[in-house]
């Protein structure tokens, strides 16, 4: 299926915002070589994705591909991310998100490795960002998950939990998962955990 099918003005914006999203994504250092992967809920229900094996810092259109909500590619031939089901969950769970993003940053990558299943932030301020949260002294749980190459057992794990993910989530030793309404939204959200996570690790260092 051709992308013509698409209202062009939404297919376009789309593959602008992602483009936009990868490189600032990049001036962070949270998705190195081919990590990470960022997608959009298109207005007809279907997703615009990045393509498997880019460098999100370096996109251009051709590094942003259609696929449906089962996540098979509208257009034969296109590659996407191994974990466009972890985007497909998201939006079919949470009908009002617009964006999804999945960074790896050394701050979620660490932490996760040391162990237990879920990091707890409390005391900060920028916890504020996340949906719900009104004052510093709450407590954001961010659920760490084992890493897995089978992605749909993966989800399966995952699914029981996303009820409660005011802050995204971890997949350990990998990255961080965080969706919005938009784009907008989804990147606020990244920052503010991503800085959270730089903060505890910092703090770890100094016992």
């Amino acid at each position: 299926m051709d992308k013509a099918v698409f209202p062009a003005g939404a297919y376009c914006r789309a593959v602008e915002g992602i483009i936009a999203a990868g490189q600032r994504m990049d001036r962070h250092g949270w998705v190195p070589a081919t990590a990470g992967n960022i997608s959009i809920r298109l207005p007809d229900g279907n997703l615009a994705i990045t393509r498997s094996g880019g460098h999100k810092g370096l996109l251009g259109a051709d590094g942003v591909i259609a696929v449906d909500m089962a996540g098979v590619p509208l257009n034969a031939g296109d590659r996407p991310s191994a974990e466009t089901l972890l985007h497909c969950q998201i939006y079919a769970h949470d009908p009002q998100a617009g964006a999804v993003l999945h960074g790896h940053s050394v701050a979620s990558t660490v932490l996760s490795m040391l162990g237990g299943d879920a990091l707890v932030l409390e005391g900060y301020e920028v916890q504020k960002v996340f949906a719900g949260q009104t004052t510093h002294g709450a407590r954001v749980h961010v659920p760490i998950f084992d890493n897995d190459q089978d992605i749909a057992r993966l989800s399966r794990v995952v699914a029981p939990h996303l009820d409660g993910m005011r802050a995204g989530y971890i997949i350990r030793g990998h990255g961080v998962y965080v969706w919005g309404a938009d784009m907008d939204t989804a990147l606020a959200r990244l920052e503010g955990l991503e800085f959270l996570l730089a903060c505890e690790l910092e703090k770890r260092k100094f016992g």
